[in-house]
């Protein structure tokens, strides 16, 4: 299965001539979501889903389909009857090929005074663990971790112990567009040193 970086929080993986994309949202390339045979959304918040991105997906592709939370299902399912499946945490499904574990309630916290909204994580294969904007551990084996490095919601030690407590075999950096240039290199020595597991930082169109 070959991964590969898109902006932010979206990454595609491709396997068999199919391709799967978690969160082409707001700060994803426009194009992000286009050519996939499955997508895949964590939760309702702009970096994470952008309706007219998904639109152009399933417009593209009338073979296309997506699975969601209730949320953004419900901002699409009108428009694409059939093609928008609800999943929540403890489901399973088989689609394009990849079969897929829903891991995770709600988002991290903010702050007190900011309502939790729900939030899923993906496992892709048993192997690729995307938790969203949460450090949901999915109680699997995970091989690689899509390690959301910064966030308004999180810290450096807590993510440093999120990879410990997952032990994935490596982490990739995701929901990192915030993350200036200047500071990269800190978080790099700082995860790759005492996170415990292989961590990797790929630019936009890197692939893993």
């Amino acid at each position: 299965m070959k991964l590969t970086k898109k902006r932010h929080a979206c990454v595609r993986l491709e396997k068999d001539g199919h391709t799967l994309v978690i969160d082409p949202g707001g700060f994803s390339e426009e194009d992000a979501a286009v050519g996939a045979d499955v997508i895949l959304v964590t939760h309702e918040h702009p970096d994470h889903f952008n309706e007219a991105r998904l639109r152009a997906a399933l417009d593209a592709d009338p073979a296309a389909e997506l699975w969601t939370l209730g949320s953004v299902a419900d901002q699409l399912s009108a428009a694409f009857p059939g093609r928008v499946h609800t999943v929540g945490h403890g489901d399973t499904f088989t689609a394009g090929g990849f079969d897929v574990q829903v891991h995770g309630e709600l988002h991290a916290v903010i702050h007190p005074d900011i309502p939790r909204i729900a939030n899923i994580g993906y496992l892709v294969d048993g192997s690729v663990f995307h938790p969203g904007d949460a450090l949901t551990v999915p109680g699997h084996p995970v091989d690689t971790l899509l390690l959301p490095v910064q966030a308004p919601w999180s810290k450096l030690s807590e993510v440093i112990d999120y990879v410990r407590e997952v032990k994935p075999r490596r982490s990739i950096d995701v929901h990192d567009a915030l993350l200036t240039d200047l500071a990269r290199p800190i978080y790099d020595s700082q995860i790759g040193g005492l996170g415990g597991a292989e961590h990797l930082r790929l630019a936009p169109g890197g692939e893993a």
